[in-house]
């Protein structure tokens, strides 16, 4: 037998060899396309439920939000159990779901609950679902911060950037007297410029921020004022 194969290629040797290239090519063509993980996401098929209440502490967000979001999610086909965290001002619950069941079948299904539940919670409250995909889908990490004064750009009063007397001006002319202030300059940066810019990157499913102070803008009536004018709160 192995005479016979080995005569008949001496005789065919040229199809033997087209067909080590064919057989070589398609085997570097599948090492191209095969996906390579270093760290495999292992994570179980979720959906993450994300509400943000500041006015509420743990004990308010865990009975008015985050125990009426897990108790909605209750009998969605598919569904294996939830898991919740409740902190001040924040909800975060997990709907974990079997394998079997399409991640996007599931989100559906969460996204019709979340609808009926929102009749239930404070006013103002609003529950999201988070993007999908899990912690192990976290591929960048940046830090935006100040550079110490004199490193790279020299202290110039007037101009933006720091100033003689410790304080920090903005390109906008704003004043930043204070750490608070810095920081709140700094995640304003964050969620106005970079985050909307990072949001256009193909594949990306979202872009979290942690730290700094969210920018808020209060509007307090005067109640004389109004009654004076004939305006009421409504």
């Amino acid at each position: 037998m192995i005479e016979r194969v080995l005569a008949l290629s001496v005789r065919h040797r040229w199809l033997v060899v087209m067909l080590t290239v064919m057989a070589a090519s398609l085997g570097i063509w599948s090492l191209i396309k095969l996906p390579i993980d270093a760290v495999p996401d292992i994570t179980n098929n979720q959906v993450q439920i994300n509400t943000i209440a500041t006015a509420l502490s743990p004990s308010e967000i865990e009975k008015q939000v985050t125990l009426p979001v897990e108790t909605s999610l209750a009998g969605i086909p598919g569904l294996e159990y939830t898991r919740s965290m409740s902190r001040n001002g924040f909800s975060h619950v997990t709907a974990v779901f079997s394998d079997r069941t399409d991640v996007y079948f599931a989100r559906q299904q969460v996204g019709e609950r979340l609808t009926e539940v929102r009749r239930t919670l404070p006013p103002g409250i609003e529950p999201h679902m988070g993007p999908i995909t899990t912690g192990l889908g976290e591929i960048y990490v940046w830090l935006v911060r100040y550079l110490p004064a004199g490193e790279k750009i020299p202290v110039r009063d007037g101009q933006a950037g720091w100033q003689t007397d410790g304080t920090y001006l903005t390109p906008e002319g704003q004043r930043l007297r204070n750490d608070f202030e810095r920081a709140a300059y700094l995640r304003t940066g964050q969620d106005r410029i970079i985050r909307p810019q990072l949001r256009h990157i193909s594949g990306g499913a979202g872009v979290d921020a942690i730290g700094g102070y969210v920018k808020q803008y209060h509007v307090q009536p005067d109640p004389t004022r109004l009654n004076a004018l004939g305006i009421s709160f409504g």
